[in-house]
């Protein structure tokens, strides 16, 4: 088998070439297992390898292209792609654990929805990515171990999508499967210099825990380019039109609003990032669009409505789990949210608010950008063994400008923006447009990409 080159590695490119049968579906995810074997010994992504289960699958794809289902119209998109899948979506005879040691070790008996529109399309799960504890924090680590960023190992690859991150970002599979609750795709993305869409509210089934975090939580995609998120998105939502919107190469002229604004007060954003974000501006108005500095007012109500939903959100989680198993700071957390519950705290008046503030902007302007980190990712380490009030500490003033597209349930994703100069690790900003858009998001991405490309792999992992 010869091995792929880090530009040939993509989704696009691998199904394209199953298809016309000049690859195998067997020698990708072959691959794709090696690479685990060779790479995820210093990353800790995957909490499960597929070996014998996907070379199966694999062969299984090999069969239906011989037997002409390629030929049939928009079969088999993603036509061997070996992808991964997060740890709290079901995947059929393995276990999910959520990255807790107090939910059932039990194989799942049915794929996820999203799992099942992923191997419909030929895709391969070649392996199950890590999280942290019910996905409730910024950084990846568990009782299973701390996984760490492809571009340094001392660093996080941020969470709670951060097993597939290191993942895609190493090299390993070229896309993998996401969800984000407050940012948990694009903080990732943002940490390990990749891109991840989380489109909005109901465009992909959901279905994650009890209720999605009442309403925050999509599934979605990290990939290494544009085309490969619209591929993948057009999958997962079951719409084929979406694969075009990464492949554009000249969108309409559009309206693009940037702010440096944190949604928390008091968050100093590092100026590195300022500087990374005023580069992609000036370079989408150089290509012409219209670009002005607007600012979003975030009052005070938005922040108290997302942070009602995560605590309520984790507690529904682990409300039939036992509670000694559970981190001490994600109990903490639960607690918090049944009290929130109890005292009936999540309220609709305060999101309905900022969904039409934010509509207004989002219609006055096409796209919103801002950062999507304030800072560098943080120390990869147990942070599980610190208390509630550390990790909230570290993750707030970190990450800040992701939850309020939560909360308004619009789509919104990460596209990277340089690295920097000081701690070379990757900088990003994030697009967001009012809901229905997912295509002007993607277009934008690729034209980014396309201005200012970005490498497809931590500098470690590079083919």
């Amino acid at each position: 088998m010869t091995a792929t080159t880090s530009t040939d590695w993509t989704a696009s490119g691998i199904a394209a070439g199953v298809r016309s049968r000049r690859r195998l579906a067997v020698d990708v995810v072959g691959e794709a297992l090696d690479r685990i074997d060779a790479r995820d010994g210093d990353l800790a992504a995957f909490q499960v390898v597929r070996r014998e289960a996907a070379l199966r699958e694999a062969e299984a794809v090999d069969g239906a292209i011989a037997d002409g289902a390629a030929r049939e119209s928009g079969s088999l998109a993603l036509a061997g792609v070996p992808i991964a899948v997060k740890d709290n979506v079901a995947v059929e005879g393995e276990p999910m654990r959520a990255g807790s040691a107090a939910t059932p070790a039990h194989p799942q008996l049915a794929n996820h929805e999203v799992v099942r529109r992923l191997r419909h399309a030929g895709a391969v799960v070649v392996g199950i990515t890590r999280l942290p504890e019910l996905g409730v924090f910024g950084t990846t680590d568990s009782v299973y171990g701390v996984t760490r960023n492809p571009w340094d190992l001392e660093r996080t690859p941020g969470g709670s999508s951060g097993g597939s991150a290191a993942a895609v970002a190493a090299g390993i599979v070229p896309v993998a499967h996401g969800n984000d609750g407050m940012g948990s795709i694009r903080i990732p993305a943002a940490c390990t210099g990749l891109v991840g869409i989380k489109p909005g509210y109901g465009v992909v089934p959901a279905e994650v825990g009890p209720n999605d975090w009442y309403g925050l939580t999509e599934n979605g995609v990290l990939a290494t380019t544009a085309t490969d998120a619209a591929l993948v998105l057009s999958v997962l939502a079951d719409d084929p039109s979406l694969a075009a919107a990464g492949d554009a190469a000249d969108g309409p002229e559009l309206r693009i609003a940037v702010s440096t604004r944190p949604p928390v007060q008091f968050v100093k954003v590092d100026r590195e990032h300022v500087r990374a974000l005023f580069r992609t501006a000036a370079a989408l108005m150089h290509d012409g669009h219209t670009v002005e500095r607007h600012d979003p007012s975030y009052p005070t109500p938005i922040a108290i409505a997302a942070l009602t939903r995560w605590f309520a959100g984790t507690a529904l989680e682990a409300e039939h789990l036992d509670p000694t198993l559970l981190e001490p700071r994600v109990r903490t957390h639960a607690r918090i949210g049944r009290l929130v519950i109890d005292r009936g705290l999540v309220r609709e008046g305060p999101r309905d608010a900022w969904i039409a503030s934010a509509g207004d902007l989002l219609t006055e302007y096409d796209v919103l950008m801002t950062p999507v980190l304030a800072q560098p990712p943080i120390a990869a380490k147990r942070w599980g063994d610190t208390s509630w009030a550390t990790t909230m500490a570290a993750n707030v003033p970190w990450a800040p400008f992701a939850a309020p597209w939560n909360l308004a349930g619009f789509p919104a994703m990460s596209v990277p923006a340089g690295v920097h100069p000081e701690h070379g690790t990757p900088m990003s900003v994030q697009l967001v447009a009012r809901p229905g858009r997912e295509r002007t998001l993607l277009s934008v991405a690729r034209s980014i990409e396309r201005l200012r490309p970005w490498p497809r792999t931590a500098p470690a992992y590079a083919d």
